[in-house]
């Protein structure tokens, strides 16, 4: 059985840890892998190894820095089908949408390469009497990145490509459920000719975590997953003196006013909805129709799609969805589904008990979906992460807006609608930090930033684009004046001009 290795000083190692984790097909249920959980001491010598590497590469010219990245982005477009193919084997997801991953993860590494450009300071030409002051960024030294199962080459790539363009080494903690593709994309970042020690990967669980959090060479953690584990990331990290963006949970909203294209909102929910089964930190997992009667208009277009969903492994091309990632997250979707039933929302689509011929011991859950749900209901308080979609109906636009602002979490929100005073209204209103006017999953391109509000973002900097240079770099601003230009005597005083 193939043993996932770490990726220490530009070597690939098999953990000496006697603890392990399985890693499995979901689409088969089958274990495919055995990930070792990488010991303090192994974590130490990546951190080691890091520290060893940056100075020089921290001193670098940007220039060349890009030029890995251009090689590396090269590389990533030769090989973006096997490392989707690594992406579907683990998680499940259909081939396309890993596809789609990729390609997005691609795009974070293009705007590295523009890192001569991003780095750039200002300069002021007397700025007092025969003085000048400047100003730059400069890397931070050893970072690090803990990142999620739901997107294990797009998420490392928001982090790890912008980070060592800006000078800085390394270490990524890939999520258990899914590693291979993070190892994957080391060994082309490798061939691309970056030097070793700059990018390490330790596998590992909580202790892992607990250990990047507090060990004191690593400045600066980037964190995405959910809600609870993002506050305790944040809190702990900052708590050793280290600088943390944590990116939590969501429950992401459309608002459907009257004047909307139904079809068009219906075919946007069933992708934002239902792709990637629901596992995306900006799918959309509630509808709110504005009126009963949009509602029920609505929901006739929805109940069909849904029950045609079709659902298969990643190796059937014509899947437009594929199983969760786990048995255990299975289960848990399952559990949300018992309970929404039990609190009183109208189960229309019952994904429970869904089966496929040939997959039976696969991890599916078919397409769900609820009406009348109110706010109150755990399958609309709490983010389930599974292929369910809850329709909560608002009496008008203004009870609308109350019930997104609502919500804990503020992650995205998209509206539909052809009224544009209402549009307009609507993204300078609402408490979300990423806002889709007839755009479902409204995620940035990757010149533009990610991030939410609320609970679904703790720290001050957004990810990638150019919150995350600013994250990646601390800022130094530089005052002279030479001997020509200073007048002799001290001043007491504080200098003005």
């Amino acid at each position: 059985m193939q043993v996932i290795e770490n990726a220490i000083a530009g070597k690939r190692v098999v953990s000496s840890s006697g603890r392990r984790a399985p890693v499995y097909n979901p689409a088969t249920g089958e274990q495919i892998a055995e990930l070792p959980l990488s010991l303090p001491t192994e974590i130490d010598a990546a951190i080691a190894s890091a520290k060893a590497a940056q100075p020089e590469w921290g001193h670098t010219p940007p220039l060349k820095r890009a030029r890995v990245m251009f090689r590396f982005k090269e590389l990533l477009d030769r090989h973006a089908a096997d490392l989707a193919r690594q992406i579907s084997r683990e998680h499940g997801k259909t081939h396309d949408d890993a596809l789609g991953e990729v390609q997005r993860g691609i795009e974070c590494v293009e705007y590295a390469c523009g890192i001569p450009e991003l780095l750039k300071g200002t300069f002021s030409r007397n700025a007092g009497p025969g003085i000048d002051t400047y100003d730059d960024r400069q890397p931070l030294g050893v970072v690090a990145g803990i990142t999620p199962f739901n997107f294990p080459a797009m998420v490392p790539m928001w982090m790890y490509p912008a980070a060592i363009a800006c000078g800085n080494a390394f270490i990524l903690k890939p999520s258990e459920r899914d590693p291979s593709a993070t190892v994957f994309a080391w060994n082309l970042i490798m061939e691309a000719g970056l030097p070793e020690g700059l990018l390490n990967i330790v596998h590992g669980d909580k202790e892992a975590v607990d250990h990047i959090l507090d060990h004191p060479d690593i400045k600066a953690v980037s964190f995405v997953g959910s809600t609870p584990i993002a506050e305790y990331v944040y809190q702990r990290g900052t708590r050793a003196g280290k600088r943390v963006q944590a990116l939590g949970g969501a429950k992401n909203h459309m608002v459907i006013l009257p004047d909307a294209d139904l079809d068009q909102a219906a075919d946007a929910l069933m992708g934002a909805g239902y792709g990637s089964a629901g596992e995306r930190c900006m799918a959309i997992s509630v509808a709110v129709p504005v009126g009963e009667k949009t509602a029920d208009a609505l929901i006739e277009r929805l109940k069909p799609r849904v029950e045609k969903l079709k659902i298969g492994p990643s190796t059937d091309r014509d899947a437009e969805m594929g199983p969760l990632v786990t048995a255990q997250h299975r289960d848990k979707v399952l559990a949300y589904i018992d309970q929404g039933v039990k609190e009183g929302a109208q189960l229309l689509v019952d994904g429970r008990g869904f089966s496929l011929q040939g997959y039976e011991d696969g991890y599916y859950v078919g397409g769900t979906l609820f009406d009348r749900v109110t706010p109150d209901m755990t399958i609309y308080k709490e983010e389930i992460f599974g292929p369910v979609l809850s329709v909560v109906r608002a009496g008008d636009y203004a009870d609308a807006v109350k019930i997104v602002d609502g919500h804990e979490y503020g992650n995205g929100v998209a509206i539909f609608t052809r009224d544009g005073d209402a549009a307009r209204d609507f993204a300078d209103r609402i408490e979300v930090g990423m806002i889709g006017v007839n755009v479902p999953i409204p995620v940035p391109v990757a010149y533009h930033s990610f991030g939410g509000w609320k609970r679904s973002l703790f720290g001050d900097h957004s990810i990638y684009g150019p919150e995350g240079i600013h994250f990646y770099t601390r800022l130094k601003t530089v005052t002279t004046r030479w001997p020509a230009g200073i007048k002799s005597g001290a001043q007491f005083t504080f200098p003005t001009l």
